[in-house]
């Protein structure tokens, strides 16, 4: 059987599915470090991500964590300590992301 485009819509499909949970500016990035570094501070992950700014990190945060990729984990203690990391879901993302590492590091210029 043939498929036809005329009959289809991309927002019903799995692709547009995964998209609209990690379209976003630094969102990719926020679960690649994760991926790599495991819990990671939200200062720390400032850090790392050269170029982000306070507010953009916290609105992609807690749309990751809206969405179930990401946990965030509160200590009660002063200072207050926050630390965030992969949910079951988030990993699930990994062979993804390690997909797009390989193939970055295949086709980038030497």
């Amino acid at each position: 059987m043939v498929r036809c485009i005329a009959d289809e819509q991309l927002c019903k499909t799995g692709f547009s599915y995964t998209l609209s949970l990690i379209n976003g500016k630094y969102k990719m990035t926020i679960l690649y470090t994760l991926m790599e570094f495991g819990s990671v501070r939200f200062n720390e992950m400032k850090r790392y991500i050269d170029g982000v700014s306070d507010k953009t990190l916290s609105t992609a945060l807690k749309e990751l964590e809206r969405d179930g990729l990401v946990h965030r984990e509160m200590y009660s203690q002063i200072p207050p300590k926050v630390e965030y990391s992969l949910t079951e879901t988030g990993r699930s993302l990994i062979p993804l992301l390690d997909g797009m590492c390989e193939w970055g590091d295949k086709h980038r210029p030497v």
